[in-house]
């Protein structure tokens, strides 16, 4: 067995590397060559903490494994580590042994920032200039970073509940020499790009705050009860999710089909725009919304991609299991 330690991971992949595998894996998720298996997340009624495990198959890139791990929201305050929390297990799928232990934390960043960045590649206008973001923690930053790299951008806006935060999203835009604003909601109408990332459960943003012919990319929602924006902002976009049953279920798309607004069969994969079978956005006008719940086998793709670059540069701990 390999064990790739978390220490290691930032040298081994890139963000480049992480959206090229959750591309992949999209695609063949809706070819139906992978498949994740259901989720398991529970409170454990210990540190107000959330844990769980996301898992999967890929037939075509013959990853199995699961992600286990969760949201601990006391540890930067009480301990200094990050409340996001995970390892991932990879298995051989021939003999069904453990075949590799990883570091998730970084991964999982990254991941998640690569699947909104997908997302805005296959559906945001080819114009679009000003990128907006709503939420501005610790995965804000990756999220951003990678948004910036898929349009020729020339701004960045922003907004956060606690705008002390907001810092660090000017030091992103000035990574890339764009200048930055810190808005109200209703200022995010000037953006032609939206990506949301926090851990709300009560709706931030709305159809108000959302201008004509913006993509949006709502990558907080994982659990059900929590959501980012209202209901009603889904029933005017055309609506795609990186897998329909929990995009429906703990994403999003909850609210929207359980108040009727949507049906299950609005909810397109993201990976038939990848794959050619949708056409994505259909006009300059359109409200696109990219609901990003999280899935096992974006996990499974990465770290797949990272054990294999550990191996090849002999930093990988072997261990007889």
């Amino acid at each position: 067995m390999y064990i790739v330690p978390e220490s290691a991971i930032a040298d081994l992949i890139s963000a480049e590397a992480s959206f090229d595998a959750v591309e992949a894996v999209f695609a063949s998720m809706a070819k139906g060559d992978a498949y994740n298996f259901p989720v398991i997340r529970e409170a454990i009624g210990h540190e107000e903490a959330l844990y769980g495990f996301k898992g999967g198959f890929d037939g075509k890139g013959m990853a199995l494994g699961l992600k286990a791990g969760g949201y601990w929201p006391h540890n930067l305050e009480k301990r200094g580590l990050i409340n996001h929390q995970s390892t991932v297990f990879l298995f051989d799928p021939d003999t069904g042994r453990v075949a590799s232990m990883v570091g998730g934390n970084l991964l999982t960043a990254l991941r998640t920032a690569a699947a909104s960045s997908v997302s805005i590649k296959h559906l945001a206008r080819k114009d679009a200039r000003v990128m907006g973001m709503i939420g501005a923690g610790h995965q804000a930053k990756f999220q951003l970073r990678s948004a910036l790299q898929t349009h020729a951008f020339e701004k960045v806006i922003s907004w956060n509940y606690h705008p002390e935060m907001l810092p660090g999203m000017a030091e992103v835009a000035a990574e890339f020499d764009l200048p930055f604003e810190e808005v109200q909601l209703e200022g995010m109408t000037e953006a032609d790009v939206v990506i949301s990332i926090t851990s709300s459960f009560a709706p931030i943003f709305g159809p108000d705050h959302i201008a004509p012919g913006t993509h949006v990319a709502c990558m907080g929602t994982d659990t059900i009860g929590k959501q980012e924006c209202e209901a009603e902002l889904l029933a005017r976009a055309t609506v795609f999710t990186d897998e329909v049953a929990q995009s429906i279920s703990i994403g999003e798309a909850q609210h929207a089909v359980k108040a009727g607004l949507i049906m299950e069969t609005e909810v397109n994969q993201i990976g038939d725009v990848i794959n050619g079978v949708h056409k994505g956005r259909s006009s300059d006008d359109e409200i696109t919304l990219f609901d990003g719940t999280g899935v096992g086998l974006q996990d499974l793709a990465v770290a797949q991609s990272v054990v294999e670059i550990a191996v090849e540069r002999g930093v990988a701990i072997e261990v007889d299991f």
